[in-house]
């Protein structure tokens, strides 16, 4: 169903003779997380100030719940991949005002607040400038100010930018918590693992265009198991054919063109009294798709 979701259709805005986003579709469903991908300068950040209505569009269409995301207006949190927090301002007046934008009450907002603050692990910062926390703190408070309102649609930009694993992992939790309530979330990312972690559905941009969209499964399926991954004795692998990509202690990493391929390389091996430890024949990784596509 389209209601309840974000539906993006040939979606044009150019700057001068530059055309950032070429008619753009995707679809953003409810309880799902998006992939939006590309370099820098692939669209990605037009195509979210259009969905958030800080720029205009030359052509094409916006829906949420199938009417004009104008008209229907939802909630919407924003984590920009720049920070957008006031550096001496405390964190809790700070947080106040961007309730205070979203026309929260001062009842819900200091409920949100004080929730957001001990989910985080942040509240005994509360009193402090934001300038006087470290990187992983501000991207905390970013995080609140996108949540504490409660939205339909979240857009997150870079999420985990200046997190330490235990607290990527606490938002991690945090986005599956949200994804299990129904929420829409769109996330842009250079970090693939996280997309791959999280997003079904995925679009890859190139210099404004579409170059690879789909589910994310479906998509690695096509490209076949095309990954060989062996663990064996010291210099092996110089004994077999195959384009050994990389070398790491006594595992190698070798492109196949097929799968049949990669068992003839196990084979060879064998015959060769080769002592393997172990292999693994593996779809390629989102990283690998993402510079096959966009890598000039």
């Amino acid at each position: 169903m389209l209601a309840l979701s974000l539906l993006v259709t040939d979606l044009q805005k150019s700057f001068g003779v530059n055309k950032a986003v070429d008619r753009l579709t995707f679809h953003a469903k409810p309880g799902k997380a998006f992939g939006l991908l590309g370099r820098n300068g692939a669209g990605k950040t037009t195509t979210i100030r259009s969905i958030i209505g800080l720029i205009s569009f030359e052509s094409g269409s916006i829906l949420w719940k199938d009417k004009p995301i104008k008209v229907s207006r939802p909630k919407i949190g924003y984590l920009p991949e720049e920070r957008g927090l006031y550096p001496k301002v405390t964190v809790i007046e700070q947080l106040n005002f961007f309730a205070s934008l979203e026309r929260m009450d001062k009842h819900s907002a200091n409920k949100a607040i004080k929730y957001w603050l001990e989910k985080l692990n942040i509240e005994e910062y509360k009193k402090k400038k934001v300038e006087e926390l470290s990187k992983g703190n501000q991207q905390k408070v970013q995080i609140i100010s996108a949540l504490l309102h409660d939205p339909e649609l979240i857009i997150l930009d870079e999420p985990f930018s200046g997190l330490d694993p235990v607290n990527s992992d606490l938002l991690s939790s945090i986005i599956k918590e949200l994804l299990a309530s129904n929420k829409t979330i769109i996330i842009s990312s250079h970090q693939m693992h996280y997309i791959e972690r999280f997003c079904e559905d995925i679009c890859i941009l190139k210099k404004g265009k579409t170059v690879l969209a789909g589910n994310l499964n479906d998509i690695k399926r096509s490209y076949g198991r095309n990954t060989l991954i062996i663990k064996s004795e010291y210099n092996a692998i110089k004994q077999v054919g195959g384009n050994v990509v990389d070398k790491m202690n006594n595992s190698w990493t070798i492109k196949v063109k097929k799968e049949d391929d990669a068992h003839h390389i196990i084979q060879e091996l064998v015959n060769n009294k080769i002592k393997i430890l172990g292999y693994e024949i593996k779809e390629p990784t989102l990283h690998e798709i993402f510079i096959d596509k966009v890598d000039e």
